[in-house]
């Protein structure tokens, strides 16, 4: 049924790598666009995954066999700006002037982290030794954990919830996946540096996802990680570079001020640029949370507003990389009765 029919899929991280394979497999011409010179997007720059402490290797691995088709073509390097239907067919428009021509698309653009210099008053940017979970993944890759003298830090802590549930910014939505990589990286860290003292500054806790809530039990139980709740007002530097962080602990009613060596901001999840790019140029519509707004929350999560454009991972919500996987084979689906039905 899809034999002689194409596809462009927009971006080459997760949701794009898979949605192409399935798509490649059920008979159709696939053509992935990534804007970076390499397909993997954000789970290439991780070490481990949540929740068992896979290897993000092995995923990467995975995605790549499903792309090693050929009926697949990969172009790099490319953002698409424009999307523009033309009786039953899809024409889009790169950053190089390129134009693709297409029987559907799915757009896989993802997400960007929320920039953490944003909220000044964590001092990401002017403070030494305020880094993001970003940052963090890189030091895990290295296999060390270093402060920017070289020294190793024996207090740590985690802000929770930078770019999400903030009014102040924007972001009224939940992340979904700030908690649950607070307590994977206080995990690895303790792991690290035996000897380190860890808290972890929540609003709420959301561990909503299998073993989600094992992790966390181990990280207080096995590792002795401290998990305050309490919303941090501000972050300052001594004069010999300790951060100094204030906040209130809502459990205790009172306030609270503590010196630690690191701090580590978890940033959370916002629609991508090139995401953002396509919406505004091509009319497609999105939510209040400006990521892609399904047709239907319940019965067209992969379905956009213009027939024969379909969303398949992070670009839609916040997703782990499970959610991600099985979003992107939905859409294929959505793709296959699209072009079987004879109604473009």
């Amino acid at each position: 049924m899809m034999e002689g029919k194409s596809v462009v899929v927009v971006g080459g991280g997760a949701a794009g790598m898979e949605a192409a394979g399935q798509l490649a497999k059920a008979g159709a011409r696939v053509t992935i666009v990534e804007k970076e010179s390499e397909t993997g997007g954000h789970v290439s720059k991780w070490c481990y995954l949540f929740p068992d402490r896979r290897k993000s290797t092995e995923v990467i691995q995975y995605l790549n066999s499903q792309i090693n088709q050929k009926n697949i073509t990969l172009l790099t390097g490319e953002e698409v700006n424009l999307v523009e239907k033309k009786g039953g067919r899809f024409i889009l428009t790169t950053s190089n002037g390129k134009e693709l021509d297409a029987d559907a698309v799915v757009l896989a653009t993802g997400f960007d982290l929320f920039r953490s210099e944003r909220k000044e008053e964590y001092g990401y940017g002017i403070y030494e030794n305020v880094i993001t979970s970003a940052d963090l993944e890189v030091m895990f890759k290295k296999g060390e954990i270093r402060l920017t003298n070289g020294g190793v830090p024996q207090k740590i802590g985690f802000i929770h919830c930078v770019g999400s549930r903030d009014e102040k910014v924007g972001n009224l939505y939940c992340s979904k996946l700030c908690c649950v990589t607070a307590v994977k990286q206080a995990i690895e860290i303790k792991e690290f540096l035996k000897e380190a003292r860890i808290f972890c500054f929540y609003m709420d806790m959301r561990m909503g996802g299998a073993l989600y809530e094992e992790l966390y039990h181990e990280a207080q139980v096995k590792h002795g990680i401290s998990f305050i709740r309490g919303k941090v007002s501000e972050v300052s530097q001594t004069i010999d570079h300790r951060l100094v962080v204030k906040a209130e602990d809502t459990l205790a009613g009172r306030p609270l001020r503590m010196e630690i060596d690191m701090l580590v901001l978890m940033a959370g999840m916002e629609m991508s640029q090139g995401g953002k790019r396509i919406a505004q140029n091509s009319r497609i519509k999105t939510g209040e949370n400006r990521f892609f707004l399904p047709a239907d929350h319940h019965f067209g999560g992969n379905k956009s507003n213009v027939r024969g454009i379909y969303f398949a991972g992070a670009c839609a919500a916040p997703m782990n990389i499970t959610e991600t996987i099985s979003h992107a084979r939905s859409a294929v689906q959505d793709v296959i009765t699209y072009l079987s039905d004879g109604k473009q």
